[in-house]
Order: C-alpha cells, then sequence, then structure tokens
C-alpha cells in the first residue's frame, strides 16, 4: 500500500503519518510538502525509516505533484494556509494555499488513475450561524472568511471529481484542532504572549468565543474509520467533542499551566477575533459516531494536554 501524505510534515500530517508507519507495517509513505510551516523533526522517528519517503516540493508545482502521485493508492490532502486570521491581509492566501492545490491534486490524480482521497475540510464552511448546531446537511452553506470558502469550494471540486473520474472521497468538517505540533492556534498565541509578558495577556474580542477543540489522536481516530469502513463515492463528515469552551477559559487554563496568577486580561472587544471569525460554533457529529468513532477527549482535557505539551516544547527550547 502506498500512501501520499500532502503536508505530511505539519500539524496534522504528521501525527496521520506516525499513525499510519504503526498500523500499516507493510505501507510506504510519501510525505509532500513545501515545509513552509511543516517541520522535518515533527515526523519524529518515523523519518530514519526506508518506509518513508520525504518529497520536498510545493504542491503549485504540478509537474512534480502529478509525478509524486503515480503509483499511490490512498492520498491524504493536508496542506492549506494554518492561518486563518492571515487573510485579513493577505486576502488571496486560502486561494493560492488551499483551492489551487486541491485543484492541482485532483488533477494529478486524475492523470494518474489514483482513486482514493482523504481530505481535511473545517467547519468554517457553515459560515456564522450562532449557536444553531450543524449537521453535515445544515443549508445554505455561507462561508464568512475565504478560509471557509476556500474549504467549501475544494469540497466541491473533489466531490466533482468523484462524479465524473470515479474516484472516492471523504471531507472532514473538523473543529478547532489542538495537540503537539502546533504552530498556530489560540493555545498557542497565548502561550508565546505570556512568555513575553507573564502579567497581562491580551485576548482578542471579547473572551466569550466559544467552541469545540478536538486532540489531534480524535482526528487520527476519525480519518482511519473512514478510510477502513466508508472510503465509497463522495461523503462529508463533522467531527467536533460534544462539549465546547470559551477563549477565556483557554486563558485560565494556559496561565494555570504556567504556573502564573493574577494575570491581567486586556480584551479588545467585539464579539470576534478577527473579521471572517466564527465566535460561536457548534457541529452534530452523529453521522461518523454511527461508523464507530468517538471522541476519547473532551474539549477541556484537550486544551488541557495541548497547552501543556507546547509549554514543556517552549521550556525545552530554551534551555
Amino acid at each position: 500500500m502506498n500512501y501520499l501524505i500532502a503536508g505530511g510534515a505539519g500539524f496534522i500530517g504528521s501525527h496521520v503519518a506516525k499513525r499510519l508507519f504503526k498500523e500499516e507495517p507493510e505501507a510506504e509513505l510519501y510525505i509532500y510538502d513545501n515545509f513552509s510551516s511543516g517541520r522535518e523533526e515533527h515526523l519524529g522517528d518515523i523519518r530514519g525509516s526506508g518506509r518513508v519517503h520525504i518529497i520536498r516540493a510545493d504542491m503549485k508545482d504540478a509537474d512534480r505533484l502529478t509525478e509524486a502521485v503515480k503509483g499511490m493508492d490512498i492520498v491524504y490532502s493536508l496542506a492549506s494556509n494554518p492561518d486563518i486570521a492571515k487573510a485579513v491581509s493577505q486576502p488571496d492566501i486560502d486561494f493560492w494555499e488551499g483551492t489551487f492545490l486541491v485543484n492541482n491534486l485532483l488533477e494529478a490524480m486524475r492523470k494518474n488513475g489514483v482513486k482514493k482521497l482523504l481530505y481535511a475540510s473545517g467547519s468554517g464552511v457553515y459560515g456564522d450561524v450562532g449557536a444553531t448546531v450543524t449537521d453535515e446537511d445544515f443549508s445554505p452553506l455561507l462561508p464568512s472568511s475565504t478560509y471557509g470558502a476556500s474549504k467549501l469550494a475544494c469540497e466541491a471540486l473533489i466531490c466533482s471529481y468523484c462524479h465524473m473520474f470515479d474516484m472516492s472521497a471523504a471531507a472532514f468538517r473538523f473543529a478547532n484542532v489542538v495537540g503537539p505540533n502546533q504552530t498556530h492556534g489560540v493555545g498557542f498565541d497565548f502561550l508565546k504572549k505570556l512568555s513575553e509578558n507573564p502579567a497581562e495577556l491580551e485576548i482578542l474580542g471579547d473572551g466569550t468565543q466559544s467552541k469545540s477543540y478536538i486532540y489531534i489522536d480524535d482526528i487520527t481516530d476519525a480519518l482511519r474509520t473512514v478510510e477502513r469502513k466508508a472510503l465509497q463515492g463522495y461523503t462529508y463528515y463533522n467531527v467536533a467533542t460534544l462539549d465546547h469552551i470559551t477563549v477565556t477559559e483557554i486563558a485560565d487554563i494556559t496561565a494555570r499551566i504556567m504556573g502564573l496568577a493574577h494575570v491581567e486580561y486586556r480584551y479588545t472587544g467585539g464579539d470576534r477575533g478577527w473579521k471572517g471569525d466564527v465566535p460561536v460554533v457548534r457541529l452534530d457529529s452523529e453521522k461518523i459516531r454511527k461508523l464507530g468513532w468517538t471522541n476519547r477527549y473532551t474539549t477541556p482535557q484537550a486544551i488541557e494536554m495541548s497547552v501543556s505539551s507546547m509549554y514543556q516544547g517552549m521550556k525545552g527550547e530554551k534551555q
């Protein structure tokens, strides 16, 4: 079995690679990454294996990508812009680092007769619907960010290729994913800010933003569950915990883990962190749960573990 993991040295991709390496002892893994945010060290011990092949290339290079896809059995598409807020100052980033890349990948698969794809989408496809609990059939889908729009466009492209070229694919609308090797996100930002100024923490918005955060191991569980049981035709799944947490509560957890007391929180104001941010997200994940998947960790546990891991990593870098 040959796997291509696009974005395989990034946050989610590196965990997928390590999971596949462990569970598929006969598989060859091809890590395709431009290393803009990915790191070889994210792959840990598996990078020294003869079964793991690292391809340093950009998915914008259609010829290189087409060559890399040749002979693959399953493709994981996990490469995208990791900094959602960056589109405020660079509006085209989610097209060039999202939609364009998926278009190139689909064409590479079509040309090589590769039929199976798993794609990391996101909850941003639903837009800003407040506390409405959204299942996969919720409509209309009206993204409020270029990130969400790019993910929705990618889903549409993938769906059309499944129908026109007999591919099988699954899109995963993840809640906020957290865990080791994060390079962005609220917990990461809080750690960085408090390391620079332990007395004060700037919090974007009013701190009441409330979302589900899911631990990376639960994400790899979901991907593998669908790969094994339901990768037929085109389908799509919400992947989320059953609970949620506010930004202020994440700040409290971060300060506690760092051993900081009496931190002054300074809110920038407004109900969201930036233009395009969705302040409240509620995902119904019953569809994937019917396949036997369940989250092992709650949202508070996911935040606790991810912040602790990142904090230990930061302390190690300073030593």
